[in-house]
């Protein structure tokens, strides 16, 4: 019985955040609540079970926040942007420079973890120069995307924040490991990224031969200076569904061909700070990576050294604080939320439950390369399951019938973020951000898929041979 109330309770959370009938913080934490009840527990055991939850996603949750917060006061200070414009210039005219400087823009503009964000510099900044070669846009997403993918590895991103949660420990405990897989990853994205520039420059090269069959055919068209998808008008851009990165939903204006990309605010810049801002950077990301002290603590303490260094006073510090602290607060709640569910699903026994029911149908022959099967089918997975359904309803499940057969359920996080909503978060309909990558591109979304979804999976597969091969991840647990 509290393994139907259990897998009833998954499954109504999923079927709620796949319709996007209600906030995911209502599915999260009202389905497991009521499910609660249903089992029988009184006020004082579900009170305990929730108290319980949030003490173990208090502090990712305040990474995150934080993080947010402290990147999002470099990027209004300008930090970014010399490096930005200087990958712009240094695309040339070559197909195979444009587009591998296209997926390094992404992953520079990616260092703060928002999706949008990245497609909002990268994609308006390549565009004229992709249109004056006559480069195909699908192209464009694709290295774009593979930037993005590969960097929201990062425990700022989403994902790993997710998993963290889910498993309890510190979002570094599951990033540090796997940074070489990452850093390999950016170099798979980067040779991908110079492979379709060959492709594109080949391919240019019969169309002014008069090929006719090597012309692309985007499906675009542009009325009123809006941007239009295929022949089904405008792309959607509804607020995120994931990564913490919510474009605001209006339509987007087409940009102007030699826009630079830049901050929003010129008063806003502090060009004299920037070596300072930088070393700011360097020393934490620096202190993160050798665990001098937990997430939380870091960010907080560079946020804190960010304002005062840039914005004085108590009107610009606020005002910096509520840019960006707003957006971060749907992801926060999000992780609260998912700290109640997994609380209630943990405190009541309906995970233990469901965990022997799937054991016992799972074959013995499969359990022990269950990290290596979910690493696999991980970029495929982000086309179904969204971050939160993923993280806070599938991987529960899938770590608790790991420990029936001894497998640690931080190898089956890890191997879950080297894809599921990181890799594969630019072809996944089910985050936001997607959204906004096909519209500012105006690609068909069918095509758009279609054209990076097996490079994506190539990155991820290979960034998960490099896990096993340092060890991170089992091949096969015995």
């Amino acid at each position: 019985m509290l393994s139907l109330l259990g897998f009833g309770t998954i499954l109504v959370i999923l079927l709620l955040l796949f319709t996007q009938r209600v906030a995911a913080i209502i599915a999260l934490a009202g389905v497991p609540l009521v499910a609660a009840f249903v089992a029988g527990n009184s006020p004082s055991e579900v009170a305990a079970f929730v108290k319980s939850g949030l003490g173990g996603v208090v502090g990712v949750a305040t990474m995150f926040l934080f993080a947010i917060v402290f990147f999002g006061i470099m990027r209004d200070a300008g930090l970014f942007d010399p490096v930005v414009r200087r990958i712009v210039r240094l695309a040339g005219n070559a197909p195979p420079t444009v587009a591998v400087a296209t997926t390094g823009l992404a992953v520079v503009a990616h260092l703060d973890g928002a999706g949008a964000t990245t497609f909002l510099i990268a994609v308006p900044a390549m565009l004229p120069i992709y249109d004056r070669l006559g480069m195909s846009r699908l192209v464009l997403a694709t290295c774009v995307g593979l930037g993005a993918g590969v960097m929201n590895v990062v425990p700022w991103g989403g994902p790993t924040a997710r998993a963290a949660a889910t498993v309890g420990v510190d979002a570094n405990e599951l990033w540090v490991p796997l940074i070489p897989a990452q850093i390999a990853g950016v170099v798979f994205a980067l040779a991908v990224a110079y492979y379709l520039g060959r492709r594109e420059r080949t391919r240019l090269a019969k169309v002014a031969d008069g090929d006719a069959s090597a012309v692309v055919e985007e499906s675009t068209a542009r009325v009123g200076g809006r941007i239009a998808v295929g022949s089904g008008g405008p792309a959607p851009v509804p607020p995120s569904a994931g990564n913490g990165d919510a474009p605001d939903g209006t339509e987007l204006d087409t940009p102007a061909p030699n826009d630079a990309p830049a901050s929003g605010d010129p008063d806003l810049l502090r060009p004299k700070l920037l070596w300072v801002n930088a070393a700011l950077v360097l020393v934490t990301l620096g202190a993160l990576v050798a665990a001098v002290a937990p997430p939380e603590m870091c960010f907080l303490i560079a946020s804190i050294l960010a304002l005062l260094i840039n914005y004085r006073g108590m009107k610009a510090q606020q005002a910096r604080v509520e840019a960006h602290s707003v957006g971060a607060m749907l992801m926060v709640g999000t992780l609260l939320a998912a700290g109640v569910l997994l609380g209630v699903l943990d405190g009541s026994g309906m995970i233990e439950a469901m965990a022997v029911s799937a054991a016992n149908v799972v074959p013995d022959g499969v359990t022990p390369a269950l990290p290596l099967i979910v690493g696999v089918l991980a970029v495929p997975m982000s086309l179904i399951f969204g971050p939160d359904a993923y993280y806070f309803g599938v991987l529960p499940v899938l770590i608790e019938v790991g420990d029936q057969f001894g497998i640690s359920a931080t190898h089956l996080a890890q191997a879950s973020i080297l894809g599921e909503e990181t890799v594969g978060f630019p072809i996944s309909p089910m985050t936001g951000a997607f959204y906004l990558l096909v519209g500012l591109a105006s690609v068909d979304i069918g095509k758009h898929i279609r054209h990076m979804i097996g490079w994506a999976w190539l990155v991820s597969i290979g960034m998960l041979g490099v896990a096993m091969l340092t060890g991170v991840i089992p091949v096969w647990v015995s």
